[in-house]
């Protein structure tokens, strides 16, 4: 599959063959839906908690008389009918996580992959070098390849200079080759990868890791 290659300063650009995973059809994509999934469940803390009338403090004594009082017969100024009383069926901590096998998350990652390429959203830069470590000039960068949307910058690894450069840019966000997940691959508007870190993703997707 052929995709282009800018230059490190993005001013120049020339197409290249790329050995990416191939796919027909429907194969894979309920595997992608799958992970994505998996991967905003297992992101989710659970911790929300609310309290029954059972736990809610206070409540022991009937508020008021049975009788006589005009009012509703109540036992409890903890009941759920209450202000600062118990809450029926509120939330409680719980674990949302889902486990997704090996197999799937390599098919899902290979075709997110090939779903990306063919739309023409994923981008290859020689490597992410400016003449000097700086914001602005990563921007333009950037600006120079993908002017709108959310990018996501893939390196294999980043120099720290290159992570400061580009952490502060509001619409752009970073991630390692070798960290690199399906979600990460579905979550943007433009995928720019340097060569390095292409060249890790496709030993990964070819080999079977996710």
């Amino acid at each position: 599959m052929k995709l282009k290659v800018y230059s490190s300063d993005a001013t120049k650009s020339s197409e290249k063959e790329f050995d990416l995973p191939t796919f027909e059809g429907s194969k894979g994509l309920q595997a992608v839906k799958e992970v994505v999934v998996a991967h905003r469940a297992n992101a989710r803390q659970g911790t929300r908690s609310t309290k029954t009338r059972g736990e809610v403090r206070g409540g022991g004594k009937k508020p008021h008389a049975q009788k006589g009082s005009g009012r509703a017969r109540a036992g409890s100024s903890r009941s759920p009918l209450w202000s600062g009383g118990g809450v029926v069926f509120g939330p409680k901590p719980r674990d949302f996580s889902k486990k997704i096998n090996n197999k799937v998350k390599a098919l899902a990652f290979s075709r997110a992959l090939f779903d990306r390429a063919v739309a023409g959203e994923i981008e290859v830069i020689e490597a992410f070098s400016t003449a000097q470590p700086k914001t602005k000039l990563m921007g333009k960068l950037v600006s120079l390849i993908a002017p709108k949307g959310r990018v996501l910058l893939v390196d294999a690894p980043f120099t720290a200079e290159n992570s400061r450069a580009a952490r502060n840019l509001a619409r752009v966000s970073l991630q390692s080759a070798n960290k690199l997940n399906t979600l990460d691959l579905v979550g943007y508007s433009k995928i720019v990868v340097s060569s390095a870190a292409l060249e890790t993703i496709i030993a990964r997707a070819n080999g079977g890791q996710s």
